[in-house]
C-alpha cells in the first residue's frame, strides 16, 4: 500500500547547509499501511477451499503536508508520485480445532515513479520497478453464524523484506525490514440485505538498518517506526445473488519515525475512504474499488487509488 521514505536531509552546496525533515509514502503490498478488508472478508469461508487472486492496483499522491500545513518547499510544490501494482494471492480455507480458518501467501510485481517536482530534488529520483516485499497470513473465525450472518474473525501478518531495495534510491518496491500485524474484524447483519462491518489492526515495524539516499543521508543510518493503528468500518449491502457494494472509512493513527537517534515528530492522523464494487460469477468474483485520502496530517496527499480484482477457486 504507501510508506514513509523522505524523512531527513543533509545537504551540502557552495558552502550552505540545508537541513530538512520530510515524509514521502511508498507503495505496500496491502494497500497504505492497512490491512484493507473487501466486503464480506470477515466473513468466515467454506474449508477445504483453495482461490488465487490476481489485482490490479494504481495510484497517484500529490501535494505534501507538514503537521497539517502545506509544504512550500520549491521540490515539494507540485510533487506526484505514480504506483502500478500487480499482486498475486494463493489462499487455502481449512478446519482449526472445528473452527473455520484461511492462510494465503501473496506477493506484489510493479513500479514506483516520482516525478513533477520531485526531480528537483538533489539525489536518486529515478523510478523503481521489481518484486515487492512477500506477505504470509493466516486468520481464525472464534465465532461464526451462517444463519444469523454474524461473525468474528482474528488474523495475523507477517511480511518479509524480500522486494526490490537500493539504499541510494529514493523511491523502492521494497522497504528492507520485516513487518508484523494483528488484525480483528466482526460483521453482523443490521436491516434487510445491509451488512455492517467493523475491524481494527495494529502494525509493528522492524528496523531498516540500512537506509541512506531514502532517509536523506550520505552514510547508511537506521529508520525505526512506532506502531501504526488502523480503523476501518462501514456498510455492505448485497443487491442480489450476484452484486453486492460496500463502503468503508479508515482512520488511520501513530506511525511515527525515528532516524539515527533524531525523532521525526511525524505522527500519521490520516482518513480516507474506499468504494467497492462486487460480482460473484460461476468462474470467479471480480470486484472494483475506488478511494482516496480525505484528511492527512503528514505525508504525501493520495488523490487516488483504483484496483481490479479476480478471484477464482482452483
Amino acid at each position: 500500500r504507501l510508506q514513509y521514505l523522505f524523512q531527513y536531509l543533509y545537504y551540502n552546496g557552495h558552502m550552505r547547509l540545508y537541513r530538512l525533515a520530510l515524509i514521502t509514502l511508498l507503495l505496500q503490498p496491502l494497500a497504505v499501511w492497512a490491512i484493507d478488508l473487501q466486503p464480506n472478508d470477515i466473513v468466515a469461508p467454506l474449508p477445504g477451499k483453495s482461490h488465487v487472486m490476481v489485482s490490479y492496483v494504481n495510484s497517484e499522491s500529490g501535494t505534501y503536508y507538514a503537521n497539517g500545513s502545506q509544504s512550500s518547499r520549491a521540490f515539494l510544490k507540485s510533487p506526484d508520485i505514480s504506483t502500478q501494482t500487480a499482486i498475486m494471492r494463493l489462499s487455502t480455507s481449512y478446519s482449526l480445532s472445528d473452527l473455520p480458518a484461511i492462510s494465503y501467501i501473496q506477493l506484489p510485481y510493479g513500479s514506483i515513479k516520482p516525478s513533477g517536482s520531485l526531480t528537483l530534488f538533489p539525489g536518486n529520483t529515478a523510478a523503481d520497478t521489481g518484486i515487492g516485499d512477500l506477505t504470509f497470513a493466516t486468520a481464525i473465525w472464534p465465532y461464526s453464524n451462517r444463519e444469523t450472518r454474524k461473525y468474528f474473525g482474528v488474523a495475523g501478518y507477517l511480511t518479509a523484506p524480500t522486494g526490490s531495495y537500493n539504499s541510494q534510491r529514493m523511491a523502492n518496491m521494497g522497504e528492507n525490514r520485516y513487518k508484523s500485524d494483528i488484525q480483528m474484524g466482526y460483521q453482523q447483519p443490521l436491516i434487510g440485505n445491509l451488512d455492517g462491518m467493523v475491524a481494527i489492526d495494529t502494525m509493528w515495524f522492524g528496523g531498516n538498518s540500512s537506509c541512506s539516499t531514502s532517509c536523506f543521508r550520505t552514510a547508511p543510518t537506521t529508520l525505526n517506526q512506532k506502531p501504526l493503528t488502523t480503523t476501518q468500518l462501514g456498510p455492505i449491502y448485497k443487491i442480489n445473488q450476484t452484486y453486492t457494494l460496500g463502503a468503508s472509512y479508515f482512520y488511520v493513527a501513530g506511525g511515527a519515525t525515528t532516524i539515527g537517534n533524531a525523532y521525526q515528530n511525524n505522527v500519521v492522523n490520516t482518513q480516507r475512504f474506499l468504494l467497492s464494487g462486487l460480482a460473484y460469477y460461476p468462474f470467479g468474483r471480480i470486484s472494483l474499488q475506488y478511494g482516496r485520502d480525505m484528511e492527512i496530517k503528514n505525508g504525501f496527499v493520495e488523490t487516488r487509488r483504483l484496483a481490479v480484482r479476480f478471484t477464482t477457486e482452483f
